[in-house]
């Protein structure tokens, strides 16, 4: 297993599960047309921080993380997670996450937030209250789930 720094080329070897995800329209809010290049700088521009995770020669998934917010908000981290579907089930998510987890020590971040858990993605859901998130606040049909409609999503919180 490897968790290294994403680079360009990084990101056209995981192109293929960032679009399928975006594109199924279950978990992230992003344009299911998104090209290679809008996906790129979406997951990857600065002040954004990309990492990519390889088992045995295969991308298994990656996850960036960011400010949430600037200035006097910027002690709180977000962070994005895709795991190729698969890869799934073999505990990935969690090591991107601990991985994610000691570089926002690393970089003074007290605190992480998901801004956006669709509710229905009950893997994620469970994944993150496994890991101390709590549920701050719940946005009440805020995602348009390709086959349930409209979803509510969930604001989770930790303090680092």
């Amino acid at each position: 297993m490897s968790i290294k720094t994403m680079t360009k080329a990084d990101f056209k070897l995981f192109w293929p599960t960032f679009s399928r995800i975006v594109s199924d329209q279950e978990t992230y809010a992003y344009d299911p047309n998104i090209n290679f290049e809008d996906g790129y700088k979406l997951w990857c521009a600065p002040p954004k921080r990309a990492f990519i995770y390889e088992r045995d020669g295969v991308v298994c998934g990656s996850y960036y993380i960011t400010p949430n917010a600037k200035g006097p908000g910027a002690h709180i981290c977000n962070c994005g997670y895709m795991v190729a579907p698969s890869c799934r089930g073999r505990g990935i998510a969690q090591s991107l996450y601990e991985h994610s987890l000691s570089i926002a020590k690393e970089h003074g971040f007290k605190a992480m937030i998901f801004n956006n858990v669709v509710a229905t993605n009950v893997v994620a859901v469970y994944l993150w209250k496994k890991m101390g998130f709590q549920t701050i606040g719940t946005i009440p049909k805020a995602y348009l789930h390709k086959s349930l409609g409209y979803v509510d999503c969930y604001i989770m919180h930790k303090e680092l």
